[in-house]
């Protein structure tokens, strides 16, 4: 079992950045996929980005290709995501999960594990 622990939201302009960072405790990161989701307000939860077991194959949504980027450092346990270029849509709580497959996944139903998400707001 592994837990998580999101950090790094908060308050931006529209065009700035953010560095989220997500901490896992209990089990090494390379035994698990990793992904990062989002829920704005009144939307279901989406997946942002995912990284697969190994760290050789990521995806990202199409609304943030370019402009984030997700990253792990196994040694440390962290996985981090990048997010440049923000834009007001980009608005919401950012979910880190795990899961136990080797291939990187967009779907819920691949993550066991949930963080309990940070905050996200760009202003326009």
């Amino acid at each position: 079992q592994v837990q998580l622990v999101e950090d790094g939201g908060g308050l931006v302009q529209a065009g700035g950045s953010l560095k989220l960072s997500c901490a896992a405790s209990g089990r090494t990161l390379s035994s698990y996929n990793m992904g990062w989701f989002r829920q704005a307000p009144g939307k279901e939860r989406e997946a942002v980005s995912a990284i697969s077991r190994n760290g050789w194959s990521t995806y990202y949504a199409d609304s943030v290709k370019g402009r984030f980027t997700i990253s792990e450092d196994i040694a440390k346990n962290m996985v981090y995501l990048q997010m440049n270029s923000l834009k007001p849509e980009d608005t919401a709580v950012y979910f880190c999960a795990a899961g136990t497959r080797t291939f990187v996944s967009r779907f819920e139903y691949d993550y066991y594990y949930w963080g309990r998400g940070t905050q996200v707001t760009v202003s326009s």
